[in-house]
């Protein structure tokens, strides 16, 4: 009888290893596919990437939206608005969420992931301390999974981005060497230890910062994706992603370039207006429910019309 159930119990043990195997064969044998969700405890290694479809409907621009864990509200407002896979004259626009690893979430990360496919995680610790590791994450996920993208936008869960516009602006551009944003020049180092953005001399000792282009939104072609995780292995990482982007740009001289006259990205909240906002890029501080709003009342109200009423007001 004893004998009876030990047999039982070593077939329940093999078949339970044999199916465990077989599992993990098939995770290996998708491990380079992009439209596959992917699972590793390996740092180096994506966890999560997106369904991108990359490789058969090449995107115009694709968004890179730093988020945290607990902010869904804020991706599923972008989601409706200016982050939905669409098009501007024929030109796609995508947004991918980039997110470390935090054990309290990663159920309800999954469950996004599985629903959406718009999220890019690796297994470091989510902290704003490690933004600059988040942004490289996406970087080097543009370089692996979609080289062929002619831009890339980095910015942040509380912006407003009007895609169409920066579409429109951006298919008068080079989509080699370019790099823009809101262009900050000269600036020094914040040395006040309380400071959120506080640098010590070991950290960065020159006494300027690099140029550079705010964090809140900055956007680069495509070709520079590779050439920025290339370049990057040879600087120290920086806490302040922003400015350690602009180190490694000036390190391929790439300066940076106002994407047009009238300087659309805004690091502040910007008063909504429809005219103002078919003409900016970014308004920073946008709450989830404004940027439903903002995003309807301009789709309601074409640039056309917009200008035609300007006019009416100027010669009434």
């Amino acid at each position: 009888m004893i004998k009876n159930k030990v047999v039982i119990l070593l077939c329940v043990f093999t078949l339970t290893f044999t199916f465990l195997l077989f599992v993990f064969h098939l995770d290996t044998l998708n491990i380079n596919k992009p439209n596959k969700r992917l699972i590793s405890k390996e740092k180096g290694k994506f966890l999560l990437i997106p369904q991108s479809n990359c490789d058969d409907d090449p995107p115009f621009l694709v968004c890179l939206v730093t988020v945290s864990h607990s902010q869904w509200k804020q991706r599923n407002a972008i989601r409706q608005t200016w982050g939905r896979d669409q098009r501007k004259d024929g030109k796609r626009t995508v947004a991918y969420f980039l997110l470390g690893y935090d054990t309290r979430y990663q159920s309800m990360i999954l469950n996004e992931s599985l629903n959406y496919g718009d999220i890019i995680q690796k297994n470091f610790i989510d902290t704003y301390y490690n933004l600059t590791l988040k942004v490289l994450m996406g970087i080097q996920w543009v370089h692996k999974f979609c080289p062929s993208v002619s831009f890339v936008m980095k910015t942040d869960s509380d912006m407003f981005v009007n895609t169409y516009y920066l579409t429109e602006l951006l298919s008068e551009k080079n989509q080699t060497h370019f790099y823009t944003g809101f262009i900050k020049a000269k600036e020094k180092p914040i040395r006040y230890h309380m400071s959120k953005w506080y640098l010590t001399k070991e950290e960065y000792p020159q006494s300027t910062l690099p140029t550079f282009c705010s964090g809140t939104g900055y956007v680069f072609s495509g070709d520079l994706a590779e050439k920025i995780i290339a370049v990057s292995k040879h600087i120290p990482i920086l806490k302040l992603e922003d400015v350690y982007l602009g180190l490694c740009l000036q390190k391929l001289n790439v300066t940076p370039v106002e994407l047009h006259p009238s300087k659309p990205f805004h690091t502040r909240k910007v008063e909504f207006s429809i005219c103002n906002f078919h003409k900016l890029v970014t308004s920073h501080g946008v709450s989830p429910a404004e940027l439903l709003i903002y995003w309807r009342t301009l789709a309601e109200n074409s640039k056309e019309e917009c200008w035609k009423k300007m006019k009416e007001f100027l010669w009434s």
